[in-house]
């Protein structure tokens, strides 16, 4: 572990935002993790913990220990006939969990391919892509109490997934450091190829469903629409998709007939009987307000994903999120529905 004082944070977040840390410290190991927690000169000091730095935005230097959550390895706990049990470290890139699974076979997570970020961040916001949500394949992550160091096992039922939501962004916010995440994928699949443009891709790939194709097409789709945060600074998409009820659903619809649309009755509830909500494509939404391909000073809505907020090169966060606040603004008079932030402002 090395400690470092007042360090530029740009090579640690996608955005590539240049705000300093008052102290940073790479972190290989658990014990290396209760050490610099128990250290006396951090106890009153506040922490903040990087993965990937893909889904963060810094408005401001930060004046706090930064944790730089470099602990890796993954291994297979477990195993039977139909299942395997596959423990990563949080400090793994999570598309590396992805393609271990797509090498060996294991199916749950391919349609969660290139998802940028690291292991330890996905269950914070219970990351989702093409029709899959990690709680569908997620057993049990293991974290260590910031405020004791005593580490803590949380199971699924305990992690309260939602929809880009856990425990992690809630009640439990800030309190503990992801170490470890377990989860159960599948010797013999069933595949989700319904959703987004996944048929379309493996139909242009001439390929049959399988986990390598489906992780494939994936990565295919994801490349056309997604700017590289290595070419321009991003953090993906920036605004969760929204969910309206029926009354507004049928609102909507009849003023903008075309509007894309998600009907679930499993979006806040596992109850069969529970009315249908309605996902809307929040990327729909901004375009139809002006602002895809728009440029804003330094920073701006992408061009090929109205989602994605980008720096061109100088943006600072203020500007980043002066912008946000605008689009929210936008599609709030235009369609009476409210987005809100996938990304963390800091």
């Amino acid at each position: 572990m090395q400690l470092q004082k007042n360090i530029s944070l740009k090579p640690y977040n996608t955005f590539g935002i240049d705000v300093s840390a008052a102290y940073f410290a790479d972190v290989y190991s658990k014990e290396e993790l209760k050490t610099i927690l128990s250290d006396d000169t951090f106890k009153d000091k506040q922490k903040l913990i990087l993965g990937g730095g893909s889904n963060v935005l810094f408005t401001k230097n930060v004046d706090a220990l930064v944790i730089h959550n470099q602990i890796k390895g993954i291994e297979i706990i477990k195993e039977d006939d139909n299942h395997v049990w596959i423990r990563s470290g949080a400090g793994e890139a999570w598309n590396d969990l992805v393609m271990y699974a797509v090498q060996h076979n294991y199916g749950g997570i391919e349609n969660l391919s290139l998802i940028p970020g690291s292991v330890g961040a996905a269950p914070m916001q219970n990351i989702g892509a093409y029709g899959v949500e990690l709680k569908e394949t997620f057993v049990e992550l293991e974290a260590i109490d910031i405020e004791t160091a005593e580490q803590k096992t949380f199971v699924k039922e305990e992690c309260m997934f939602g929809y880009r939501e856990s425990i992690f962004k809630q009640e439990a916010k800030g309190k503990y450091i992801i170490t470890s995440v377990t989860l159960q994928l599948n010797k013999n699949p069933v595949f989700n190829t319904s959703y987004g443009a996944i048929e379309q891709e493996l139909q242009k790939m001439n390929a049959q469903p399988n986990i390598k194709n489906i992780s494939d097409a994936v990565c295919n789709i994801r490349r056309s629409k997604l700017p590289d945060p290595a070419k321009i600074g991003n953090a993906g998409s920036f605004f969760k998709n929204p969910t309206v009820n029926q009354e507004k659903f049928d609102q909507l619809i009849s003023k903008f007939p075309s509007i894309p649309n998600y009907p679930s009755r499993f979006i806040g509830t596992q109850l069969p009987n529970h009315p249908i909500n309605y996902k809307l494509a929040a990327g729909w939404m901004i375009e139809q307000c002006g602002w895809k391909g728009k440029r804003v000073g330094n920073t701006g809505a992408h061009k090929d994903q109205a989602l994605v907020l980008v720096n061109y090169g100088n943006a600072t966060g203020e500007e980043i999120i002066a912008v946000a606040k605008q689009i929210q603004q936008s599609v709030k008079e235009k369609f009476d529905v409210d987005i809100l932030p996938e990304v963390n402002v800091y």
